[in-house]
């Protein structure tokens, strides 16, 4: 039996290694050891997170058997399964399940990319609605939308160019000597009100038809969400979670300052940039799935803080938090109309301003405003 430290500096017993491989795993509360590598993680948060896909799939389950043709959930997971009701296999799975699942993934990544942003620039109001990223990438698709007449792939390949692009002009609009968190939001609120006179500007060249498709598209919408819808918003998280993740602990030095990571071993400007990347991309893949739905990426972030009492960043407890949000505002939609036609986005802009004036009565309460 030896004895190995903990990040606390105390001593305490390993599991025997007979062959001395240290291929076996030691696990205790908040950290898992397998050999040289090492997880530390909170338990709270990984319970947090376990409710949160639970109520997810309970809200998609509800919202997929919601219309019309309605189904209980025991249906809607029979017909999943492939033994459901007569003619329930094509609402089900060729019409509702894609928006449900666009609905969560999109919800998703825009939670993860709130708390990338508000993390990098120490702000709450440091999402990429807010500081233009999300604006960017609206503007990259309506090109494709209106001038280009494109479909699926061009309209996301729009969106993630705009999206860059704007990430480009604001980093180096916001450079001096570094990047640093009130720079950021406030030449991201400037780049946000020239991209917002550009799309109106767009409607103005635009026909109609186009002009309307876009107005809708714009609000924040899921509806006629199709497989291809899917297979975007998958892409952007397959390929740029798992830098988030890699990233997430480098995100917690950053808000100490760039000294103090520096001191730490982190490069900060070289992370920086790697994660404002990330977190472009994710908010590029999910406008062009369902169109800039409002407030998620602002709210889920400090609602995951909340619930898992965590200091850090907390980049995955806000992805499922976004996604419950915008899968919960899907199943409100379609309950308070009867049909899926409102725009998602207009319940979460609703909810996401009530929940702002409802922050800013707490800070004035307290005499921090």
């Amino acid at each position: 039996m030896s004895t190995v430290k903990d990040g606390t500096g105390r001593r305490s017993a390993a599991a025997p290694d007979p062959d001395g491989t240290g291929a076996r795993a030691a696990v205790r509360p908040g950290l898992l050891r397998a050999g040289r590598w090492s997880l530390r993680y909170d338990v709270r948060a990984l319970l947090v997170c376990a409710a949160l896909a639970a109520l997810t799939a309970c809200a998609m389950v509800l919202a997929i058997g919601t219309g019309t043709y309605a189904l209980s959930p025991a249906e809607v997971l029979r017909t999943l399964a492939g033994d459901g009701p007569p003619g329930a296999g094509f609402v089900v799975l060729d019409l509702r399940l894609p928006r449900a699942l666009v609905a969560a993934l999109v919800g998703f990544g825009m939670g993860m990319a709130g708390a990338v942003f508000q993390s990098l620039t120490r702000n709450p109001l440091g999402s990429p609605d807010i500081i233009g990223f999300g604006n960017g990438a609206s503007a990259g698709a309506l090109v494709a939308i209106i001038l280009l007449d494109a479909g699926a792939a061009q309209t996301a390949l729009g969106a993630v160019c705009g999206g860059l692009a704007t990430a480009v002009a604001v980093y180096l609009l916001a450079w001096k000597r570094g990047v640093h968190g009130y720079r950021l939001v406030l030449v991201g609120i400037g780049a946000s009100a020239v991209l917002g006179s550009a799309t109106s500007f767009l409607y103005v060249r635009a026909d109609i038809g186009k002009a309307a498709q876009a107005a809708s598209w714009m609000v924040g919408s899921l509806n006629a969400r199709d497989w291809a819808d899917v297979r975007i918003a998958a892409l952007g998280l397959v390929v740029l979670v798992p830098v988030v993740l890699v990233y997430g602990r480098r995100l917690t030095m950053l808000e100490m300052g760039d000294d103090t990571a520096a001191a730490l071993g982190v490069p900060p400007e070289r992370s920086r940039l790697v994660l404002l990347s990330a977190g472009t991309g994710l908010t590029a893949m999910a406008v062009a799935a369902a169109g800039p739905i409002p407030f998620v990426a602002m709210a889920a972030p400090q609602l995951a803080r909340r619930v898992t009492r965590a200091a850090g960043p907390g980049v995955l407890a806000a992805g499922w938090t976004g996604a419950f949000l915008v899968a919960a505002a899907d199943l409100t939609t379609q309950r308070l109309t009867g049909s899926a036609l409102l725009p998602v986005g207009v319940v979460t802009g609703v909810a996401g301003g009530a929940y702002l004036a409802w922050l800013l009565r707490g800070e004035r309460r307290g005499s921090r405003l």
